[in-house]
């Protein structure tokens, strides 16, 4: 949890669904209260998830980049993987060789899946 100047918190981490998220946020500002500060719990929104899996294949990113560029960034020696900017849902991948897919951007676990399910076929394009 971080609290910062706006007078809200940010909580990172949190490895939960919404209702859960939203009690682990209800309880640290109880506990920021009972520190003698004047908190409220208001306007509670998930800003971003975040999810990963590993498609168990290789994947060749110069392929990838080559076929779909107006939607990857990819530059091996700065960073190993390719970003890969998706427009529906809007979210962002990054995608590494090994198969290794993390989605980023995510307002609900929906966009996670709606995301993964668009890109795995056009990852089993560019399996090596």
């Amino acid at each position: 949890y971080a609290v910062v100047s706006t007078q809200s918190s940010v909580s990172s981490g949190i490895n939960a669904e919404y209702g859960e998220s939203r009690l682990a946020s209800r309880k640290y500002a109880r506990i920021i209260q009972k520190l003698g500060f004047p908190a409220k719990f208001t306007e509670f929104k998930i800003q971003n998830m975040v999810g990963s899996c590993d498609v168990k294949f290789p994947i060749r990113l110069e392929g990838l980049f080559a076929g779909h560029g107006q939607f990857c960034h990819y530059e091996p020696e700065i960073f190993p993987g390719l970003i890969y900017r998706m427009v529906k849902p809007k979210v962002v991948l990054l995608i590494f060789v090994s198969g290794k897919v993390v989605i980023t951007g995510a307002k609900d676990r929906g966009d996670i899946k709606e995301a993964f399910c668009s890109i795995y076929p056009i990852l089993k394009n560019f399996r090596k």
